[in-house]
């Protein structure tokens, strides 16, 4: 097998050529903070909360991004800290922060990384959001995308690994959606209520029909 060598905040990293740069700081025993990346099953690249340096005229999402031999990453500079928290800022801009009531408070993978890194309240990018119906019609799973991150964790779930595609990303920009095709509810699709979808969301966009409504 063919094998590089890495730096990663000054510590010397070997791993099989292939390996990305945020599985190679998991080796090192180095934490790279995400939101979407779910390994084998959803590495997109689409929160960005994975950046890091690695010296090039950006930063680059760590979990698509191949390690080569003699790369040097740095995973905490302040650069990298105020772009984790920017994007952060940019999630919630658009998000529900009804965080008290919802069925996630406290255990909701969002408000545990704004925490880290100091977001508050203060909304620097306060503008339009978008307006969403929450759909409840299903017997066992309330989809409410108020609080959807288009993190696609719950897409990837249902399409690779139940083999279902109940739902997917909906429309573009500003006005994308996760959600069934052609305005159905989760009721009208395919879907076998299996509840891998609420697994894997990060936040309070899924969950179960027992829990509160938020």
């Amino acid at each position: 097998m063919n094998m590089i060598t890495l730096t990663i905040d000054g510590v010397s990293v070997t791993v099989p050529a292939g390996t990305t740069v945020l599985e190679a700081a998991k080796a090192a025993g180095i934490r790279i903070p995400t939101l979407c990346y779910l390994k084998g099953i959803n590495e997109i690249g689409a929160c960005r909360l994975c950046v890091v340096d690695t010296g090039g005229r950006a930063l680059a999402a760590s979990c698509v991004l191949p390690a080569a031999n003699g790369m040097v990453v740095k995973t905490n500079t302040p650069a990298v800290r105020a772009a984790r928290k920017m994007n952060l800022e940019l999630l919630l801009s658009n998000h529900n922060k009804s965080c008290l009531s919802c069925v996630r408070n406290t255990h909701c993978e969002l408000q545990a990384l704004c925490q880290e890194y100091g977001v508050t309240d203060e909304n620097r990018f306060e503008g339009a959001m978008t307006p969403h119906t929450v759909d409840d019609l299903s017997p066992s799973i309330v989809r409410d995308n108020n609080k959807c991150i288009l993190c696609r964790r719950c897409v990837a779930v249902c399409r690779n690994v139940q083999k279902i595609g109940a739902i997917g990303a909906v429309n573009r920009g500003f006005k994308t959606v996760i959600a069934p095709a052609f305005g159905k509810t989760m009721l009208e699709t395919d879907c076998i209520f299996c509840g891998q979808c609420i697994n894997a969301c990060p936040v309070g966009a899924l969950h179960e029909k027992s829990s509160i409504n938020a």
